[in-house]
C-alpha cells in the first residue's frame, strides 16, 4: 500500500488513511481523553484539597490576628491595630477583618447565632453567604472582651483549584506533544515489515517466486511473513504440479492424435486397403474413444468447481450398478491377465445418486488400479454399508501408495509428477475426478492400504434413510 504525504497526514489510495497517521491520530486522542479524564476527575480532589487548604490557612490567620490584638503591641500607631506585615497577609488572601465590641451587631455573612458563641468566648469555624457570594467564617473572642472575624470568599479556593488544574493540563499537554513523536516513530518501525510483506504480496502477483522475507517486529507481523513464506512455496510447488500436469495431459493427449492423424492420413492416401481398412477403423475409434474420455475428464474438472457441473439424483440400487460394473471390468481384467473380484450385498443396497456419475467413480478407480496392478494379481470391486453410508471400494495388489502419496492422491498431476518413468501412472485425471466427484455427491473419497497388498480406494455416499 503505497501512501502519499500532506500537511503531515499520510493517506493511501481511495482517501483511506496510513497506519502511521491512525497510529498517531489514536495516540493523541487516548492522551486528550486521558487529560480531559484525568481533569475531571481531579477537580473534585483538587477544590477539596484547596479548601482545606484555604481553611487551614484562615484558621492560622485568624490565630494570629487574636494573639496580635490581645497583645496590643505599644510600638503600632493607633490606626494601626495589627502589624503591617499581617494587614499584607490577610489581604492577599483576600480576607477582610472584623473588630466586635461585647453586644455589637453581626457583620455581613455571619449568623447571629455564630455571633452569639464568639462573644461567648468560643471560637467558631463556619460558612456564611453575602451579596457577593459564599464566604469562610473564622471568629476568635479577645481577652479584653469583644471579638475578631475573618471572613474569606470562597472565589478563592476556585481560583486555586483552577490554578492546580492549569498546571495539571499544562503537564498532559507536554505529555501529549512528546506522545506524538514517539506515537509516530513506533509506528514507523511497526509498518516497516508490513510494507515489506506488502512489496512481496506484490512481486508474488506479478509472478515473482524468488520473493523471501525475514520475519521480524512483534509476533502477529512476524507470523505475517511466515505466512507469505509459505504461501510462496506452495505457489512453486502448486505451479510446478500444474507444470508437469499440463506436460503430462498433453502428452496423453497427442498419443491418440497422432495415432488418429497418422492412419486418416493413411486411409486419405489409399495405403490402406482390403481386410485392413476395417482393422484400421477399430483402431482409429478406440483411439478417438481415449480421446474423448480424457477431454471429459478434463471437462468434469473444470466444471465440478462451476456452477454448472450437472448432477442428477435418483434412487439407485448400488448392488446392481456393481454387478453390471463387476461384469465389465472382470472380462478387462482377464484380458491384462488379472483376476477381478466382485464383492456385493446379498440384499439391494439403495442409495439418493446420480448413477452416471458413480459408474464414473467405479471405472476410474478399476482403471487406475488395472494400471497398477501387475499380471497374475488380484483387483477387488466391493460394495457395502458402513453405519448411515453406502461403501464403494477398489482394491489392488500393485506396489500400493505410501503416507505421503496419500495426502495428496486426488490432486490432479501429484502422483504423475513423483512416479512418471518409476512405475505405470496416468495423468492423474482420474482419482483426481473420483474426489471431486464423491463430495459433488454428498460423501467423500478416502485412500488406504489394501489387505491385497497394493492400494485401497473408498468412496463413500449417503444411504436413502429408511
Amino acid at each position: 500500500m503505497t501512501s502519499d504525504t500532506h500537511a503531515g497526514v499520510h493517506h493511501a489510495p481511495g482517501g483511506r488513511i496510513s497506519l502511521v497517521t491512525r497510529t498517531v491520530l489514536l495516540v493523541s486522542a487516548i492522551a486528550a481523553i486521558t487529560a480531559v479524564i484525568a481533569g475531571l476527575a481531579a477537580y473534585p480532589l483538587v477544590r477539596n484539597a484547596a479548601e482545606q487548604q484555604t481553611r487551614g490557612d484562615l484558621v492560622r490567620l485568624a490565630d494570629v490576628t487574636k494573639t496580635a490584638l490581645d497583645r496590643g503591641d505599644t510600638g503600632r500607631r493607633r490606626e494601626e491595630p495589627l502589624p503591617r506585615p499581617l494587614i499584607a497577609a490577610l489581604q492577599a488572601e483576600q480576607i477582610t477583618g472584623y473588630l466586635i465590641a461585647p453586644g455589637g451587631g453581626a457583620p455581613p455573612g455571619v449568623s447571629d447565632e455564630v455571633l452569639v458563641a464568639v462573644l461567648s468566648g468560643q471560637s467558631v469555624s463556619a460558612e456564611g453567604e453575602t451579596a457577593d457570594g459564599p464566604i469562610l467564617i473564622e471568629g476568635r473572642p479577645l481577652d479584653a472582651g469583644g471579638a475578631v472575624i475573618l471572613e474569606q470568599p470562597l472565589t478563592v479556593v476556585g481560583v486555586q483549584a483552577i490554578d492546580a488544574l492549569r498546571r495539571l493540563a499544562i503537564g498532559l499537554i507536554v505529555g501529549l506533544l512528546i506522545a506524538m513523536p514517539i506515537g509516530y516513530w513506533a509506528a514507523r518501525r511497526l509498518i516497516r515489515p508490513l510494507r515489506a510483506a506488502r512489496d512481496a504480496a506484490n512481486e508474488m502477483a506479478t509472478g515473482s517466486r524468488e520473493v523471501t522475507l525475514v520475519p521480524e517486529g512483534p509476533i502477529e507481523i512476524a507470523d505475517i511473513a511466515e505466512s507469505l513464506n509459505r504461501l510462496n512455496t506452495a505457489l512453486v510447488t502448486s505451479e510446478g504440479r500444474q507444470r508437469e500436469f499440463l506436460l503430462s495431459v498433453s502428452h496423453e493427449l497427442r498419443t491418440p492424435l497422432t495415432a488418429v492423424k497418422g492412419y486418416a492420413e493413411a486411409l486419405a492416401d489409399g495405403v490402406i486397403a482390403g481386410d485392413d481398412v476395417e482393422r484400421t477403423g477399430t483402431t482409429v475409434a478406440l483411439e478417438a474413444a481415449r480421446l474423448d474420455r480424457l477431454v471429459t475428464d478434463l471437462l468434469d474438472l473444470a466444471r465440478l468447481g462451476a456452477v454448472d457441473f450437472h448432477i442428477a439424483p435418483v434412487e439407485v440400487d448400488l448392488t446392481e450398478l456393481g454387478a453390471d460394473a463387476g461384469a465389465v471390468w472382470r472380462d478387462r481384467a482377464e484380458r491384462e491377465g488379472l483376476r477381478a473380484i466382485v464383492e456385493l450385498p446379498d440384499a439391494p443396497l439403495v442409495v439418493r445418486t446420480d448413477p452416471i456419475r458413480v459408474r464414473q467413480i467405479i471405472d476410474n478407480l478399476a482403471e487406475n488400479a488395472l494400471r497398477v496392478s501387475p499380471p497374475d494379481s488380484v483387483m477387488v470391486l466391493a460394495i457395502r454399508t458402513e453405519g448411515e453410508m453406502a461403501v464403494v471400494e477398489v482394491r489392488d495388489s500393485g506396489p500400493g501408495l505410501t503416507d505421503d502419496d496419500r495426502s495428496v492422491a486426488f490432486e490432479p498431476g501429484a502422483l504423475h509428477e513423483r512416479y512418471r518413468g518409476v512405475r505405470p501412472v496416468g495423468t492423474g485425471l482420474g482419482l483426481a475426478l473420483v474426489g471431486r466427484l464423491a463430495r459433488g455427491l454428498g460423501g467423500g473419497a478416502e485412500v488406504g492400504e489394501a489387505q491385497e497388498g497394493g492400494a485401497r480406494f473408498t468412496v463413500r455416499l449417503p444411504l436413502v434413510p429408511s
